[in-house]
């Protein structure tokens, strides 16, 4: 099976670390590239092609303010990982249950010893 393009699907785009770096520093607002290539420790043109990526999968949103553009997070595209990432919530909290049970069992056991 061929592997969807990573400027046309938002898990591959994130696949990449850098990337999940990026949408993180962004979670606090808006930021000229410039300041993510430093913070990120890689060159101007490394991080923009990172955001060129970003801003294609809908992750990303710039706006010119003078002479720089200002990057930010647009959260809306991560609504297809949300969404799948949601399906294992049943999973996770039936193991959190389990687990919860366990520990109340413990508690009583030693609470008779």
């Amino acid at each position: 099976m061929a592997r969807a393009a990573t400027t046309s699907d938002v898990f591959n785009a994130i696949a990449e670390p850098q990337r999940r770096e990026i949408l993180a520093l962004l979670r606090a607002g808006e930021r000229p590239v410039a300041d993510l290539a430093q913070e990120l420790g890689m060159s101007q043109p490394g991080a923009s092609k990172h955001l060129r990526v970003l801003r294609e999968v809908g992750l990303v949103r710039f706006r010119g303010a003078g002479k720089q553009r200002l990057y930010g997070l647009d959260a809306r595209g991560l609504r297809p990982v949300h969404e799948w990432v949601g399906g294992f919530q049943r999973y996770w909290n039936e193991s959190f249950d389990r687990l919860d049970s366990y520990v109340q069992d413990l508690k009583q056991a030693r609470e008779e010893d």
